[in-house]
């Protein structure tokens, strides 16, 4: 378990480091919801000042008032056992609270936080302090990504002028597979580190022989599916997947714009750009994911294959999504309380994402970590590694 003190400095980056990811924005860009899963960066600002509110300050630090009785309303995002909450499709229609206002309660809460901090404090507010942390960690890649969708769907494609660096794609590295024995594997987190309670219940598995990728899918590989007609051939895809396509009228990664017959991404950094045919892929579905996979002649590893590779791969720059739907380990059993609504009241119609992204924070990824999204998302840094 980390050294309180440690833990307060954790918290200070943490809280420091969200600021810094919103510092390049426009009063006007706080506010912008283009679509439901895309929360304004404002309310990301106040939901994770929220909760340590709601789930530390309130209960254990003597003497609390509450900065404002409406904020629990507002910036709640799915606790249904802690109170009633704005709808998420109209977070963005919160002209008020103010940022100023967002901001001042910001400073409120984490000043209260850290005078209880100096404190001695219980066990139980320590790990508290220490899902809070994550949990806005979590919050930081969000806010990366709501920030690109907002400014990717302006029609100027501004650029977002922060500071965020991305790391270069991997040079040099020959594709090849990876073959692993079959065999009987434990997956799931050991130690004292810390975990979400999805990733405990260690237990073993049983694999058959298999080949995983060393490397993630690139643009050129992509452009190849496209050119071969991928987009255009039912039979690679999910029934619930061509639905998806024609519905939505897919026909390339998000943020890909054909110019000029050339193809060109949507980027934070430097706005739109050409595509390098090199850079590894990013935007995808999981239908998508699949149907390339399809294409290939090849599958997507389960979560299980993924996490014994692990040691193998060089991950951490995409999402990678897998074949595996996001279920309880054996054994699995909540928070209790309120926190208990954290991860296992979404374990239905979901799939799993291994590895962590670019846009992921510091200290915040692990070879058992679980990401989960719908199927049809892919404004997260996602991409996908061959198997078979």
């Amino acid at each position: 378990m980390i050294a309180i003190e440690n833990l307060v400095e954790f918290f200070n980056e943490t809280r420091a480091h969200t600021e810094n990811i919103c510092k390049p924005l426009e009063i006007e860009d706080y506010v912008v919801q283009p679509i439901a899963h895309v929360s304004p960066p404002k309310w990301h600002l106040g939901h994770t000042t929220w909760f340590f509110e709601e789930f530390i300050l309130k209960h254990h630090k003597q003497g609390y008032t509450l900065f404002s009785e409406d904020f629990a309303f507002v910036f709640n995002s799915y606790y249904e056992s802690v109170g009633k909450r704005v709808v998420r499709t109209d977070r963005g229609n919160l002209s008020r609270p103010t940022v100023d206002q967002v901001y001042a309660y910001r400073k409120y809460v984490t000043q209260a936080l850290q005078e209880l901090l100096e404190e001695e404090i219980t066990p139980t507010v320590k790990k508290l302090l220490t899902i809070g942390i994550h949990h806005e960690k979590q919050h930081q890649e969000l806010l990366v990504t709501d920030i690109k969708y907002i400014l990717g769907n302006n029609p100027l494609t501004p650029i977002y002028g922060g500071e965020l660096r991305f790391r270069e794609s991997e040079k040099g590295t020959q594709p090849s597979f990876i073959s692993i024995r079959e065999g009987v594997y434990e997956i799931g987190h050991t130690g004292k580190e810390f975990c979400y309670d999805n990733e405990l219940g260690r237990h073993k598995v049983y694999l058959h022989d298999y080949e995983i990728s060393n490397k993630l899918v690139t643009n050129d590989e992509w452009i190849a599916f496209i050119e071969a007609g991928g987009y255009q051939e039912t039979l690679l895809w999910h029934a619930e997947g061509w639905d998806w396509v024609n519905t939505h009228e897919i026909t390339a990664p998000m943020y890909w714009h054909l110019v000029d017959d050339q193809w060109h991404q949507y980027t934070l950094n430097n706005g739109l750009q050409k595509i390098n045919p090199d850079d590894t892929l990013v935007h995808i579905s999981y239908y998508e994911a699949f149907a390339f996979a399809q294409w290939k002649g090849m599958r997507l590893p389960t979560e299980f294959e993924w996490e014994v590779a692990s040691s193998q791969l060089d991950w951490g720059d995409r999402w990678e999504w897998t074949e595996s739907s996001y279920l309880p380990y054996p054994g699995y059993t909540k928070e209790e309380g309120s926190l208990g609504e954290y991860n296992g009241k979404f374990m239905v119609n979901q799939k799993v994402l291994r590895g962590g992204s670019v846009a992921t924070p510091s200290k915040h990824t692990r070879h058992t970590y679980r990401n989960f999204f719908q199927t049809g998302l892919r404004w997260q840094f996602t991409g996908l590694r061959l198997a078979k």
